[in-house]
């Protein structure tokens, strides 16, 4: 005797799906990118020395993820590779944040619909711009839904209660203290402080020459939270 063979409409089967990679996500903890007076401010609660969630992508572009390290890790080796692959054939200026962007949404959304499991991660990618107007944040989420932000981005974890307190205190002309301040604090919530060794923080300063992505640790990272 058979089997009866059990249907599941499209509809909850991607419900399922989605139930299934924010419940993934929601286990981890946040990370948040913000704009200020000299570049991108990118701050995630990270106590590891060695798995970055923050990186660099390419000269003026990082990249940030949230969820499952291995799955947005990957996500991360394969823009490098793109962007080089990019720079090299053509130009450094035509690999942007747009199109890795655009990269990315198509390889979550093939995944998320075709496979039985989808990714367990929010991504970030992030470009300063010669000016703020041409700053750029893509946050692209686990089914390949793109979100064009503009003044900040909170990624994974309590992603609503955290934008909502950096959206009271954001402010885009603020320095570069001031915005980490803010962030760390949001990140941390009214019951909570995060100090360095909680933090991983890296910058994409817009008046860098070429390589804009920098890493803040250490002493700096103490003198900037008042920490140190």
């Amino acid at each position: 005797m058979t089997m009866p063979f059990g249907y599941v409409s499209p509809e909850q089967l991607m419900k399922d799906r989605a139930d299934y990679a924010r419940k993934g996500i929601a286990r981890g903890r946040s990370a948040a990118a913000v704009l200020y007076d000299d570049g991108i401010l990118i701050a995630a609660e990270n106590s590891s020395a060695t798995l970055h969630k923050v990186s660099e992508i390419y000269d003026r572009i990082a990249f940030a993820g949230d969820g499952k390290y291995n799955e947005f890790d990957s996500l991360r080796i394969a823009g490098v590779r793109a962007a080089d692959l990019k720079g090299y054939s053509y130009s450094r200026e035509d690999v942007d944040a747009r199109s890795l962007g655009n990269q990315y949404a198509g390889i979550l959304g093939n995944i998320f619909t075709h496979e039985m499991k989808p990714m367990e991660v929010e991504i970030l990618v992030a470009e300063v711009g010669a000016g703020p107007e041409n700053d750029q944040l893509f946050h692209i989420l686990y089914d390949g839904s793109v979100v064009d932000e503009k003044r900040f981005s909170v990624l994974g974890g309590e992603a609503d209660a955290i934008a909502e307190r950096l959206g009271a205190v954001w402010d885009g002309s603020a320095d570069l203290r001031t915005a980490l301040k803010g962030a760390a604090s949001a990140l941390a919530g009214p019951d909570r402080t995060l100090v360095a060794d909680d933090l991983e923080v890296a910058v994409l300063t817009r008046t860098a020459a070429r390589r804009a992505f920098r890493r803040i640790e250490g002493d700096e990272l103490e003198g900037l939270l008042g920490t140190g």
